[in-house]
């Protein structure tokens, strides 16, 4: 594994027990430039693992509680009227850092959920006719339980489809429940946590995963596999362009991580679930026969035609 990046996953893990694949796949989304969605029941770490990897970066890290009375202008900010001056300033909200945790981002109403659109897409916000460009790197990881919980919103399609990866926390085994009880006997172990890598060095390490070397074949591999997804029966809606770009964005980090500059297509096939099962809608009947949106992803897998070619060669 390339070694910064082993680093960050090390640190982190000095906090996060029994977590290194939500760790790496942290990583990745950041590195690709893309967000992540973190889902799972209260209590399992979902903030701690945002902040421990906002401390392992020395980033800018700003929180916004999301709750059903919270306003898109709590989230961008405001422009408040000077009487000194005789204009108006513009006051920014919490979406201007770098490590934004959107904590259960799903107990607010869409209309304030709406409010990330522009800033994840286009790392920037709009108010009163102007265009604030967010610093890099801009990255928001958000949180959210489960739907089936009072007093939560499901998140609009529109959403979802800005989350390159969705990730599911997991409960730590019983080994890890006693780790994570022995560390925290006589201090919360975030507060030891330094920084391993540098602004520099992360915004470099961004510009060498856009480097990676996708070669025409694994692209056709990204295409096949997504195409598929909206020709199932069991599915009402199949995966976006967009998403086939998140993917192919992702697996440039992956392969980076692993000290590669090509992407592979096992590189593909690992990231498929995180990428693509939150941006496939089912049908209900589907639904109610128990079917996953995973176990129609591992179907597509298994029936995709699997380029072999010297991924290498440039």
């Amino acid at each position: 594994m390339h070694q910064k990046i082993e680093e960050v996953i090390s640190n982190i893990e000095k906090v996060m027990i029994g977590k290194r694949e939500v760790a790496q796949l942290s990583v990745i989304a950041m590195l690709a430039g893309g967000h992540v969605l973190l889902e799972d029941v209260p209590g399992v770490g979902k903030t701690m693992m945002v902040r421990a990897l906002a401390k392992s970066m020395g980033l800018e890290f700003k929180r916004i509680q999301f709750t059903p009375d919270l306003l898109p202008s709590d989230v961008i900010g405001v422009s408040i009227y000077n009487p000194k001056t005789l204009q108006f300033e513009f006051r920014p909200g919490p979406i201007l850092g770098n490590i934004i945790l959107a904590d259960e981002i799903n107990r607010t109403s869409p209309k304030t959920q709406s409010a990330l659109l522009e800033s994840m897409e286009e790392a920037s916000i709009s108010i009163d006719g102007q265009t604030i460009q967010i610093p890099k790197p801009f990255f928001v990881m958000a949180t959210q339980n489960p739907i089936e919980y009072e007093g939560t919103y499901p998140l609009p399609e529109a959403q979802l489809d800005r989350f390159m990866l969705k990730i599911r926390m997991g409960y730590p085994t019983p080994q890890e429940e006693v780790e994570v009880l022995r560390r925290a006997e006589n201090k919360q172990p975030i507060t030891t946590l330094d920084s391993v890598i540098s602004l520099d060095e992360l915004l470099e390490l961004q510009e060498e995963v856009k480097a990676v070397y996708v070669e025409d074949s694994i692209k056709a591999y990204i295409v096949q596999i997504a195409r598929a997804t909206r020709k199932v029966s069991e599915v009402y809606l199949g995966v976006s362009p967009r998403a086939s770009i998140a993917l192919m964005k992702a697996s440039q980090a992956f392969a980076k991580m692993n000290n590669r500059d090509y992407v592979i297509p096992d590189d593909v096939q690992y990231l498929v679930p995180y990428v693509f099962a939150h941006r496939i809608i089912l049908r209900p009947e589907a639904r109610y026969d128990g079917i996953t949106q995973e176990a129609i992803l591992n179907r597509i897998i298994n029936k995709a035609i699997v380029p072999i070619k010297r991924y290498a060669e440039k």
